[in-house]
């Protein structure tokens, strides 16, 4: 269980290639912030962790007004903690934003570092005035000692609507835009980097365990990228 992490020493940063790695390939030991989702085993690399975004739940499809549990509540004490919620639809009953809401609650009282609330929901590019309003409506609702964070598709900073994603701006505190689907990183990937400087929010960049990566040139030095996250495959 993630509960057994709890290494108290912190690593501040990223380590370099050290004998055996492929440059290129993403390793986990070289980063200090993690997806971890259900039915993923938590590795020994998250003793070293910084930060981890920790799926707890779903609101599928067919019922816009069940949350689905997929994880007891934690206990972290070496590390930042975001609460995930992996949604399929928008269109959230009363019920569903009560148990986000009382999950948050009981994940604090455990003693975590809990940062904030991140939705992990696929909102296409061309939809994304419509999903600044539901997260707009979300974010009133949570306590403002928490911050809001989304997930994001690549396309967004390529084909996203400017006013779109100014609107996104004023309400979320950062956006994790994926380099990946499922287990393999999208190809071209670095085409749709080299746009980010159009959006207007802190962002971070999602890398899938063991895909490819290399870094657009001047990455490092745009003012809203805050690092990076691996999404963590294990033995899954």
């Amino acid at each position: 269980m993630l509960a057994s992490v709890g290494c108290a020493a912190l690593l501040a940063g990223c380590g370099g290639q050290g004998a055996g790695k492929q440059p290129g390939v993403v390793d986990p030991a070289d980063h200090d912030a993690f997806f971890l989702w259900a039915g993923v085993s938590a590795p020994e690399v998250l003793d070293h962790a910084r930060r981890v975004y920790l799926l707890a739940g779903e609101v599928r499809h067919d019922d816009p007004d069940r949350f689905v549990s997929l994880r007891a509540t934690p206990r972290i004490s070496h590390a930042e903690l975001w609460l995930v919620v992996r949604v399929e639809r928008i269109d959230w009953g009363e019920a569903v934003y009560g148990e986000v809401l009382r999950r948050l609650a009981l994940w604090q009282e455990a003693g975590n570092r809990l940062i904030g609330l991140q939705i992990d929901f696929d909102a296409v590019t061309r939809g994304l005035a419509g999903y600044a309003e539901f997260l707009g409506g979300l974010r009133k609702r949570l306590p403002e000692t928490l911050a809001l964070s989304v997930t994001g598709l690549l396309d967004w900073s390529a084909g996203g609507d400017p006013g779109a994603l100014a609107g996104l701006a004023g309400i979320l505190d950062e956006v994790v835009i994926q380099t990946y689907q499922g287990r393999h990183t999208i190809p071209g990937y670095e085409a749709y980097l080299a746009s980010l400087m159009r959006l207007p929010i802190p962002y971070r960049i999602a890398l899938v365990e063991g895909g490819d990566w290399h870094e657009p040139a001047g990455l490092a030095s745009d003012p809203e990228f805050r690092g990076f996250v691996v999404f963590l495959l294990g033995n899954s």
